[in-house]
């Protein structure tokens, strides 16, 4: 073969190696295709994998996911219905569900972050300013937190750490903004599979008052159970006041009891004792005459006795007895006074003058 012929060949084997790479692609199976010729879509999407022909050189490739794709939404600060600032932070699962509309309308995915950033985050803070703050931070209805109400508490104060009822919840306000958003997607051939919030917290303008009103109301709480706690002491306190009054008023009775028991032998014994003989019984008038006198006469007492008092006549003559006994018990017995000289000087004159004024009546 001629060097012009060999180069010929080569020269439209390269040709056609060129030729065949331009016209034929091939699509992943997590692919699909739009064929554009000259800057514009031609022909149905090819989402099929394997290999695939086109025009060369005026026809280009234009490859596009088909598997979900995420949305991660900036943290963004907004108001609720009931004026509370939070800051929201949302993501959502989407994918290219017409590749031929989504290529004229969005060209890529960085044109479809940035619509749907404008579309879901209008659509979040719409939602959320129709809603209390409470609606997007809780999710069950009928959710009882169990805790135990202190005796004797106020309503006001019963009402204190009770989660306030929801119409809605969380679940709710996700789906209402998957809902309104999907509508706005799919002009651009786009399919929105799923939005959820992310993040929800206080914006840290309002942080510190929540705080402080997250703390009054703990402290308010744990007032009331040092009261709760306060009233069962003095409970406590009480009945044992009354067990220890109930005690003492038992014991004292007992105490009663056996001193008048005492009491009543001791009487017995000296009746017995001072009635045995006729001095015993002089004695006794004796003693009760000395005890009559320390009860009556006091610095301030003044007495008016006739001569023939027997507490005059011991004062004047403290060897004589108290009444005139017969002679034959003063001759066998002799005076019982004369064996009690400490006593009669007890009842001296000289003692009369310090315990009182003694005027004797004719």
């Amino acid at each position: 073969m001629k060097p012009a012929a060999s180069l010929l060949v080569l020269i439209a084997a390269v040709f056609l190696y060129i030729l065949g790479m331009a016209a034929l692609y091939t699509v992943g199976e997590t692919e699909q295709i739009v064929i554009t010729q000259f800057g514009k879509p031609v022909g149905e999407p090819v989402k099929d994998a394997g290999l695939h022909v086109k025009l060369p050189f005026i026809q280009k490739v234009n490859r596009f996911e088909k598997r979900l794709l995420p949305w991660d939404g900036v943290s963004t600060a907004m108001p609720t219905r009931d004026k509370v600032y939070i800051e929201v932070n949302t993501f959502a699962r989407w994918r290219i569900s017409d590749p031929r509309l989504f290529f004229e309308k969005l060209r890529d995915e960085r044109g479809a972050i940035s619509r749907l950033n404008d579309i879901l985050g209008s659509e979040t803070r719409n939602v959320i300013a129709r809603h209390d703050f409470i609606e997007a931070v809780r999710t069950t209805k009928d959710r009882v937190v169990p805790r135990e109400a202190a005796a004797g508490a106020s309503i006001a104060d019963a009402r204190i750490g009770v989660l306030p009822p929801i119409q809605k919840g969380r679940a709710v306000l996700e789906k209402e903004i998957f809902e309104r958003s999907r509508d706005k997607v799919t002009i651009f051939g786009i399919e929105l599979m799923d939005v959820r919030f992310k993040r929800i917290n206080y914006n840290s303008s309002v942080s510190q008052t929540i705080y402080q009103r997250m703390i009054s109301e703990r402290t308010q709480i744990a007032q009331r159970y040092k009261s709760e706690g306060a009233g069962e002491a003095a409970k406590i306190l009480g009945q044992r006041e009354r067990d220890l009054q109930t005690i003492e008023s038992e014991a004292y009775r007992k105490v009663q009891e056996i001193e008048g028991a005492a009491d009543a032998k001791a009487t017995s014994i000296y009746a017995a004792a001072y009635d045995s003989t006729s001095d015993a019984r002089q004695l006794f008038h004796f003693l009760k005459t000395m005890e009559t006198w320390k009860k009556s006469l006091t610095p301030d007492t003044s007495l008016i006795l006739s001569t023939d008092s027997d507490l005059l006549r011991l004062l004047k003559s403290p060897d004589a007895p108290p009444s005139a006994p017969p002679a034959t018990a003063a001759n066998e017995s002799g005076d019982p006074l004369r064996k009690l000289p400490t006593l009669l000087q007890l009842a001296s004159p000289a003692s009369a003058e310090t315990s009182g004024s003694l005027t004797p009546r004719p």
